[in-house]
């Protein structure tokens, strides 16, 4: 099974200490405003990773002491390795350095540039997260419906089971009653449940811990680890 994972790989780009900053240029979002920094991010950011052949599954923007702290999620059929994350972290800086640089500041000042893949504990919302998923387990509430159209409806159940097939409309499950077939309109957001006894998922955890001790933590402040603001998504 392809390995998916936390395989971060953290950029920072330190801003200008003279001039104005942030709201106070021409076009640039306020101070203040999250979600405008968020959408210009997202007009910037997601032509590249499209470009490059991913998904840009998530998009934030959170405030760390000083600085911000500007996180993206991408993935693809087929996952994506540390390497490609690379290639993205790259690529968005460019692509952030220009847009800063035709029309002001998009984050006011200092801001550090996270490019990750999903995590096995990202929910499965959209069709797509269900088919990258095939073969694994995964826990999901199933809302209330009825089998036939005079029989009333039931209240929502918890079901484990493993994807079996994944298209566009449905999600097929393989669970212990045998399988079923569950349109996503019918289902909450899934849940990978990690089997520690599959060989795949041991090495997947040894990778990606290992990348974490050599990345995120070497560019963060010991001084802004005190001082965390919620994300806004």
């Amino acid at each position: 099974m392809t390995q998916r994972g936390r395989a971060t790989r953290p950029t920072g780009r330190p801003r200008r200490a003279d001039g104005p900053r942030g709201g106070d240029r021409a076009g640039a979002p306020r101070g203040g405003d999250l979600g405008a920094r968020r959408a210009r991010l997202r007009e910037v950011i997601e032509p590249v990773v499209d470009g490059a052949g991913y998904d840009l599954e998530d998009l934030s923007v959170s405030r760390a002491g000083r600085r911000h702290v500007v996180r993206v999620i991408v993935d693809a059929d087929g996952g994506i390795n540390l390497d490609a994350v690379a290639d993205i972290s790259r690529a968005v800086s460019a692509a952030l350095d220009a847009a800063e640089e035709a029309g002001g500041d998009i984050v006011a000042g200092e801001y550090q540039l996270e490019v990750s893949s999903p995590g096995v504990d990202r929910p499965l919302t959209l069709p797509r997260h269900w088919r990258r998923n095939v073969g694994r387990l995964v826990k999901v509430t199933v809302r209330g419906a009825t089998a036939l159209p005079e029989q009333r409806a039931a209240g929502d159940r918890q079901v484990t089971g493993r994807v079996v097939e994944a298209d566009d409309e449905r999600v097929v499950l393989e669970t212990d009653a045998g399988r079923a077939e569950h349109r996503y309109a019918d289902l909450g957001p899934g849940r990978v449940q990690v089997e520690f006894t599959r060989l795949d998922e041991i090495d997947e955890a040894d990778e990606f811990d290992e990348a974490d001790e050599t990345g995120e933590t070497s560019e963060t402040d010991d001084n802004d680890e005190d001082d965390v603001e919620d994300e806004e998504r």
